[in-house]
């Protein structure tokens, strides 16, 4: 009759507080949703979406969308990256595709094909259930926003 949210809460800030680190030398294929931070050294065939942070590091290469709260990238993404805060792209990345994002840092030396919107990213990260997870992110929706 009445729902106790206390668990659930307590799930969710453990959640959001969690690392999760994709290896350099490591290959994943699949897309991945967490509401905490992740690193990636590695290669992901796949979408990335995270509640928190995504960082993308210098030997990283990502085959698919990131979503994120803010994103930093080092690596290469081969695809679109939608941020609701802050992006920054440091020196060595390359993207592959369109961008939105709150706000943009972008350093001498980063380089990105596509197009770029600033100030009208999503305002809230909704992760899917495990059933509408098999959906790779519609390239349609980030492209609505641009």
């Amino acid at each position: 009759m009445f729902k106790n949210n206390s668990h659930e809460e307590k799930v969710t800030q453990d959640a959001l507080s969690s690392n999760n680190i994709i290896g350099k030398g490591s290959t994943f294929s699949g897309n991945i949703q967490t509401y905490g931070n992740i690193r990636v050294e590695g290669r992901i065939i796949g979408d990335v979406v995270s509640k928190s942070k995504v960082a993308i590091g210098p030997s990283a290469v990502i085959e698919g969308n990131v979503l994120a709260q803010v994103s930093e990238v080092e690596g290469e993404v081969k695809g679109s990256i939608e941020v609701t805060d802050l992006l920054t792209l440091k020196p060595q990345c390359k993207i592959l595709g369109n961008i939105v994002t709150d706000k943009l840092v972008v350093e001498s030396g980063a380089k990105f094909e596509g197009k770029c919107k600033m100030g009208q990213g999503l305002s809230k990260i909704e992760l899917k259930t495990n059933l509408e997870a098999k959906e790779p992110l519609k390239e349609s929706a980030i492209k609505k926003a641009i």
